[in-house]
């Protein structure tokens, strides 16, 4: 019997969940998990990578920034480049709604790839119909 393998799309906020040990750290570790065990696949879009390098230079440095960069690399993963397909969908998800522009990129990437998008973003609520997602859980503000 073959079973259909689960394709996923981690979003910036689910690496930043993953690496910070955030709420919501255990469903990226099994993701990864199933994804080492070849029962799934797992995309990151280069928008992930230059959110997760930019938000860190400024939070803590160049150095811990490049160490995470490499955490990610190491992970069984693969990194998806831009293409002519994403950005068609991208700028098509940016006409239409008020999202940020990596955020359009990285919902393209799991259009495209027909995957799970994996995250916390509010800003994805807008195009839930439009994708399948797995939500991490959102973090609360302290008041």
């Amino acid at each position: 019997m073959n079973r259909v393998m689960t394709t996923y799309v981690l979003d910036t906020s689910a690496w930043l969940t993953f690496i910070e040990d955030e709420a919501g750290v255990e469903i990226v570790q099994k993701v990864l998990e199933e994804a080492d065990a070849g029962e799934s696949e797992v995309f990151t879009s280069f928008m992930s990578f230059m959110e997760v390098h930019y938000i860190t230079q400024q939070e803590r440095g160049i150095q811990e920034a490049k160490e995470r960069i490499a955490l990610m690399m190491a992970l069984p993963i693969e990194r998806v480049d831009s293409s002519e397909t994403q950005g068609v969908l991208a700028a098509k998800l940016k006409a239409e709604h008020r999202l940020a522009v990596a955020d359009c990129w990285i919902a393209a990437l799991a259009m495209e790839r027909q995957a799970v998008l994996v995250h916390k973003d509010p800003e994805f609520e807008q195009v839930e119909a439009r994708l399948q997602v797995l939500k991490l859980p959102y973090k609360v503000d302290a008041i």
